[in-house]
């Protein structure tokens, strides 16, 4: 089925939301981007805020299933698909799009913690970590929820260090550094909690 509209003015917004953020971003930039009219904006949305609750839904089922279709093409078991998240990862930082997570980055320009993108976001990353917890369970860890948590505080350290560090220092020339260091430390800890090697 080809795209509709709506969800071509959700994909234009998701793109020009996550490179110049939210605040700085307005409708007319979003309706250059897509090549679409004011009136088919209001046609599927009443407000910009409509229309950055679709746009940060959108990034995180399509940045979840990627990230899980890279992992599980690591290997066919779960400790092989954990590294691959940090291997997903480091790719995406060393991509030519990475401008940081759009959920790390609505976290700081919207201070009110119960507005709609802090909740999105909060929710983005608690997906994440039960990702993490079904990879440990399916491996046998002993204390799944307690690693998938100690994990994903690695890859977000690795996140905002990739976006603050690595694309700055040295000219950006290893942005990738970040998401290896962590993948290396995820793996003594797996290892600490008797881990099957991939």
């Amino acid at each position: 089925m080809p795209p509709s509209k709506r969800d071509d003015l959700i994909d234009a917004a998701m793109r020009v939301f996550y490179r110049s953020g939210f605040h700085n971003s307005s409708l007319d930039d979003i309706q250059e981007e897509g090549g679409i009219s004011r009136m088919t904006l209001y046609n599927h949305f009443k407000s910009k805020d409509e229309l950055m609750v679709a746009a940060m839904r959108r990034r995180d089922e399509i940045f979840r299933n990627r990230m899980m279709k890279f992992a599980e093409s690591k290997g066919a078991t779960p400790r092989a698909h954990i590294e691959g998240v940090f291997d997903f990862h480091e790719d995406w930082f060393t991509g030519d799009d990475f401008h940081g997570c759009m959920f790390i980055n609505a976290s700081a320009e919207f201070s009110i913690a119960d507005s709609a993108p802090r909740r999105i976001a909060a929710e983005h990353k608690q997906e994440i970590v039960r990702y993490l917890i079904k990879l440990l369970e399916a491996d046998g860890c002993p204390a799944p929820h307690d690693l998938a948590d100690q994990l994903n505080i690695l890859i977000e350290g690795a996140i905002v260090t990739a976006r603050v560090v690595g694309q700055v220092v040295e000219n950006g020339t290893d942005p990738g550094a970040p998401a290896r260091l962590a993948k290396r430390m995820a793996i003594n800890l797996l290892d600490q909690h008797g881990s099957r090697a991939s």
